[in-house]
């Protein structure tokens, strides 16, 4: 039992010490913070949103380009740096001409970003119900909204254009 005992202490140090950037942890005397005014303010930064933030990871996003009827495409989500000890989870919104369940799948909000610091929205677009006379393109555009524990960079929306062929060939 004596053993177990260590083990348990050196995990929980091990832990400790692994978070302690995480929290913000600061050493204070007696281990009481001076003044709630420094307290609050550690807290407010912990939670901020903006690029400002201490030590938050910051997430941008890009398309990989337009893609065709029938396709799947992507949006690319790219954090910096990179979390070692997991993924995270990030809220986006979608806007654009393109209507959900009619010229693309719905997206759901959030999207998990890995331990890789890369995250994927697939955009699977469906086939034109308007009929094969209607060449418009039409556009998904996802923006990425604040979150806690990470800040939201520039640029903060990417666009895909959904189209016919003959849009994208100019066939007309």
């Amino acid at each position: 039992m004596k053993n177990q005992n260590i083990v348990f202490i050196a995990i929980a140090f091990a832990l400790a010490f692994a978070l302690a950037p995480v929290t913000q942890a600061a050493p204070s005397p007696g281990g009481i913070p001076t003044s709630t005014a420094a307290a609050n303010q550690s807290a407010t930064s912990a939670n901020s949103t903006g690029p400002e933030g201490e030590n938050l990871p910051v997430i941008t996003i890009h398309s990989a380009g337009n893609i065709l009827r029938g396709k799947t495409g992507s949006f690319v989500l790219d954090m910096k740096p990179a979390l070692m000890l997991g993924g995270m989870y990030v809220n986006f919104k979608v806007s654009g001409t393109a209507v959900p369940g009619v010229d693309y799948r719905s997206l759901l909000s959030p999207v998990r970003i890995g331990q890789s610091g890369y995250g994927v929205i697939s955009l699977t677009t469906l086939l034109d119900p308007r009929g094969s006379f209607n060449h418009q393109a039409y556009s998904v555009v996802v923006t990425l909204e604040p979150g806690a524990g990470y800040a939201v960079g520039k640029p903060s929306s990417a666009l895909i254009w959904i189209s016919t062929s003959c849009v994208l060939e100019a066939c007309w």
